[in-house]
């Protein structure tokens, strides 16, 4: 346990728009952890929380349209900063980016502790410079637009956080509460963070991936391509045999031009979307339904309980059960409505 009574400045540097669980799930993690460590050792102020408008202004709108304060700008901040987090991302901001923010965010690097961010918020660490050679992590939605953005930043977007040296990065809205008990735990210990998950009701290491939140298939850019075409036939014939030859014939085509033209549309041959469009079925029966688990596997074209375990594992890195435990519908669970 860090015995140290300095009190560690968290600096959450905020851009405008962005959903207020990027600050008050951080916030309220540091504020217990501070509790936390009072409780045990004495020691007060153990964490002391600053928020800070990334475009200089004295309040920051968030997405659900409360206002928080921010009446220090970054020019205020005169002692020494332990960790700096940035929470959301505006991409197309004008005060922001005709700013010197960047360059001032890439000069902090060197002179805190750790720096990370929070969902969207890699974009900017990104734009900063700061991600290059980094193994980083963003909200599952936007994962391939930071590669392609910023390719030299190993981005996995399957972790809900990611430490590389002292660069941090989040995954998700709610995975901001995930790194911030990692601080903590790193900071302070286990016993502290357990004591802090416990209080907020979180876990502490949640249990899964964000594969499990994200979609498997690729937008559709075209209602009038060839996966618009056969999609809903395909989603209808799951139990049945989709080979690329029988997927072919139904499309009249040969089967070499129809696997050409199906990677061309999708980034994905013919045999990995089918299995990916199984799986995506699988899961909405497992949250929406009551079918047992061989039902569902054998309505999808999963066959057995045992390859739909197997081919969630690749696709979503947790098991059936998992997923049906982890989403469908509390009040279903608890016998509350009927279904």
């Amino acid at each position: 346990m860090d015995q140290s009574q300095e009190t560690k400045l968290i600096v959450l540097v905020a851009f405008p728009d962005l959903p207020m669980l990027e600050i008050a799930g951080p916030g309220d993690v540091f504020f217990q952890a501070s509790r936390a460590v009072a409780e045990k050792t004495g020691i007060q102020n153990a964490y002391q929380v600053i928020v800070l408008a990334a475009d200089r202004s004295d309040q920051i709108v968030t997405r659900s349209g409360i206002t928080i304060a921010s009446p220090l700008r970054i020019e205020d901040i005169t002692s020494p900063i332990d960790t700096m987090l940035i929470a959301g991302y505006n991409f197309d901001n004008p005060v922001i980016e005709s700013s010197d923010f960047y360059n001032w965010l890439s000069g902090m690097s060197g002179k805190v502790r750790r720096i990370g961010s929070i969902c969207v918020g890699t974009f900017a660490l990104a734009k900063a410079g700061l991600l290059d050679g980094k193994k980083v992590t963003t909200h599952w939605n936007k994962a391939g637009k930071l590669h392609q953005d910023f390719p030299k930043a190993q981005v996995d977007s399957s972790r809900f956080f990611i430490k590389d040296g002292n660069i941090y990065t989040s995954g998700g809205v709610s995975s901001a509460t995930d790194l911030a008990l990692a601080l903590v735990e790193e900071d302070f210990g286990r016993e502290i963070a357990v004591a802090v998950a416990r209080n907020l009701v979180l876990y502490l290491k949640r249990p899964g991936y964000q594969y499990q939140f994200g979609d498997l298939l690729p937008a559709s850019e075209s209602g009038h391509g060839l996966i618009a075409r056969l999609q809903e036939w395909m989603i209808t014939h799951l139990d049945q045999d989709l080979s690329v030859e029988h997927m072919a014939e139904h499309a009249h085509m040969s089967p070499r031009n129809f696997a050409r033209v199906f990677l061309k549309e999708t980034g994905l041959t013919p045999a990995k979307y089918v299995e990916k469009l199984r799986v995506e079925i699988a899961r909405k029966l497992l949250v929406e339904g009551d079918l047992s688990m061989d039902q569902i596997a054998v309505k999808t074209g999963l066959v057995s309980m045992v390859s739909m375990r197997r081919v969630f594992l690749r696709n979503l890195m947790v098991t059936p059960s998992h997923y049906r435990r982890a989403f469908k519908t509390a009040f279903q669970d608890a016998g509350l409505v009927e279904t």
